[in-house]
């Protein structure tokens, strides 16, 4: 099960090993955390709770070991067979190990993410810890919660900040912890949170006040569109508050930071002239392309994402993916993220999905799921509909609306949006 040792070394300094880390309730440190046994090396560790990824993570930083970590759940029968396949043992949480079907040199200081598979099955993407600790500026003293799903680029930003920043401390949040979050973060002192737009959606659909109450001196939205109702909803809660969103993803790291207060970004950033730690920003056609200091191994040069974006005034904005966002109805195209912030800006709505169903004549229309807000009483489908009419040309408005009573999230905190 040992590796060899050659070669390897703590890549980057550990000045957060003493920051405190809350795990189901426990307070620990980075370096009190459980020690791995020596993995081998590629490694890819699967887990099922929060401690164990972030031991896997330390144990990286500290040895090198070419690392993959994520949730057990992620990672289904053939994609373990792929990674054999690619040389990588298996670490299963028991700590059983699979050795590789292949042999090969290790790559020391490489960490593998996979993506979100939001367009089709998940994808590994190279990184290293300099890489992927993309905040270096001293940060003032806070406490994190880190809700996020081991592995994930989200999960590697705030952990990386927390072990190489002094007084960046973490409170880990496991998938059943979820629902009550904010009673956890209040409890421990959490001042910082960075999570989905939907994992937002969720905590103020759930209890507003309960989330009112946790101390929040930063709050952070990234991993979906990012729409102005969730941001002026968060606004309104917490009005004293820094709220950024932020576009970060495997490929091209975090390449955009808002802090205004608004959705999109200045169209101003577009081809700005290059510098070596800013991403250039452009746009082809209605696709975003990116070349960023933050790429994945193998991303070099600009970077087509698949996000589709909308200009508005002097905004850009990230609509959707750009294979599923256009709906074409009778020839005439529309976004489904711009129906989708026309819906949730009702205040009768707390979330929304859009999409294409089949039509007679018109080939597709627009449908739309909607959990309502409970808070405001009853809406119906001809309210939606009469709101979307004075926002929307006519072949945008929802045609068959569909009322959920909650808002689905995804392990990764998102949702079919």
């Amino acid at each position: 099960m040992t590796a060899p040792m050659a070669g390897r070394r703590r890549t980057t300094a550990l000045i957060g090993d003493d920051n405190t880390v809350v795990v189901a309730g426990k307070r620990l440190t980075w370096r009190t955390l459980r020690k791995l046994p020596q993995l081998p090396s590629p490694a890819a560790v699967l887990v099922d709770n929060g401690a164990d990824a972030l031991a896997a993570l330390r144990h990286h930083a500290v040895h090198g070991t070419e690392l993959l970590v994520a949730t057990e759940s992620r990672v289904d029968e053939r994609m373990r067979e792929e990674l054999g396949e690619s040389g990588f043992a298996i670490v299963l949480p028991d700590g059983a190990v699979t050795l590789p079907r292949l042999k090969r040199v290790e790559e020391s200081g490489r960490a593998w993410l996979l993506t979100s598979g939001s367009t089709g099955r998940p994808k590994r993407i190279g990184h290293t810890l300099e890489s992927l600790t993309t905040v270096t500026a001293d940060q003032p003293p806070r406490t994190w919660l880190l809700p996020y799903s081991p592995g994930t680029y989200a999960w590697w930003q705030v952990v990386t900040l927390s072990l190489t920043q002094a007084d960046q401390g973490l409170v880990v949040i496991e998938p059943h912890e979820l629902e009550d979050w904010p009673k956890i973060a209040t409890e421990h002192g959490v001042t910082a949170a960075s999570g989905t737009p939907t994992f937002w959606r969720q905590a103020i659909y759930r209890d507003a006040d309960a989330l009112a109450g946790v101390p929040l001196e930063q709050i952070t939205l990234g991993g979906e569109p990012v729409d102005q109702a969730i941001l002026d909803q968060l606004r309104e809660i917490f009005p004293t508050t820094r709220i950024s969103w932020i576009y970060a993803s495997s490929e091209v790291g975090a390449s955009i930071v808002v802090h205004d207060g608004k959705a999109g970004f200045p169209r101003t950033w577009l081809d700005r002239d290059p510098h070596p730690e800013r991403p250039v920003l452009s746009v082809d056609g209605d696709e975003l392309v990116i070349r960023s200091p933050h790429h994945g191994a193998g991303q070099i040069g600009a970077v087509h994402t698949g996000d589709r974006i909308e200009y508005d005034g002097d905004r850009v904005l990230i609509t959707g993916r750009l294979d599923t966002d256009e709906i074409n109805v009778g020839g005439s195209k529309v976004s489904a993220g711009v129906v989708r912030n026309v819906l949730m800006g009702h205040p009768g709505v707390s979330w929304a999905r859009v999409f294409a169903r089949k039509a007679p004549l018109v080939g597709r229309m627009v449908a739309a799921e909607v959990v309502p807000n409970r808070s405001l009483g009853p809406i119906t489908d001809a309210d939606l509909v009469q709101w979307c009419s004075t926002r929307l040309p006519d072949y945008g408005v929802p045609r068959r609306i569909k009322f959920l009573d909650q808002i689905p999230q995804k392990e990764t905190l998102k949702s079919d949006v």
